[in-house]
């Protein structure tokens, strides 16, 4: 499997469409994580999702990890903010969320993710609405909002949040947050060292919750299906996933 580096050719593929297939992988990611719920408590699989992520990014991002040390070292305050917000909380969250709600419910509300991004960055960082931003969250708040409703008003005045659904909706805020933040990686850091650094903040941000809840008898049930569905979440939906988001946030701005 060869990952591309960060001045490769790659650079010619949309941003847009790199921000387009992440959603898909991470709609697999909402769908197991409600399915295995069960099996796999929320913590363990925020834990192992990433363990196994950083498993198979290890090969590719270790000599890059290695060259750039120095500038690690020096960013290691933003790369700690951007660790423990976009990997260790946010999927926390999300995971603890998808006990209480279903993976519909957790999709729909994944987006609105750009509808928050927008708003914190209007808020925290004054960046002004273009006529088409402002077109494209109407849009969005409309077709998450006709979903919901089930093409009936009074089916929208009745839903009701759920504390899943709260849980959820405080992922998407990190995720927002870390969406922001991307503005102030390292400059000249290469993907696969960035998220390689950040995967392992998160993971380790993430282990004193994992050892609490199997303190309390929250423990993995492992079967061979457990195992291949946390490493294709640790491979698609993490290591991919993450890198054509960062790739395409970092093209097109947050």
């Amino acid at each position: 499997m060869a990952i591309p580096s960060a001045a490769s050719p790659s650079r010619a593929v949309s941003p847009y469409l790199l921000l387009t297939l992440t959603p898909f992988f991470w709609a697999c990611n909402w769908i197991l994580g409600r399915g295995l719920h069960a099996e796999i408590p929320p913590m363990a699989m925020t834990f192992y999702r990433w363990a196994f992520a950083i498993v198979f990014m290890l090969p590719f991002a270790l000599l890059h990890v290695r060259r750039q040390w120095p500038l690690i070292r020096l960013h290691w305050r933003v790369l700690l903010l951007l660790g423990v917000l976009g990997v260790g909380a946010h999927n926390a969250l999300a995971y603890l969320g998808l006990n209480y709600t279903t993976a519909t419910n957790g999709v729909i509300l994944n987006s609105f993710a750009p509808v928050m991004i927008i708003a914190l960055s209007w808020l925290f960082l004054r960046r002004r609405l273009s006529n088409v931003q402002l077109a494209g969250v109407m849009v969005s708040l409309a077709g998450v909002l006709t979903i919901l409703a089930q093409g009936s008003l009074a089916q929208l005045l009745a839903f009701r949040l759920n504390l899943g659904d709260i849980f959820v909706i405080l992922s998407m805020l990190l995720w927002s947050l870390y969406t922001i933040c991307l503005r102030w990686r390292p400059p000249g850091l290469h993907t696969l060292a960035f998220l390689f650094v950040i995967a392992c903040v998160g993971t380790t941000a993430i282990l004193p919750f994992y050892v609490g809840e199997a303190m309390l008898d929250r423990q993995v049930e492992w079967t061979w299906e457990v195992a291949a569905a946390l490493a294709s979440v640790g491979l698609f939906s993490s290591s991919i996933a993450y890198i054509f988001w960062n790739r395409g946030v970092d093209q097109v701005g947050a």
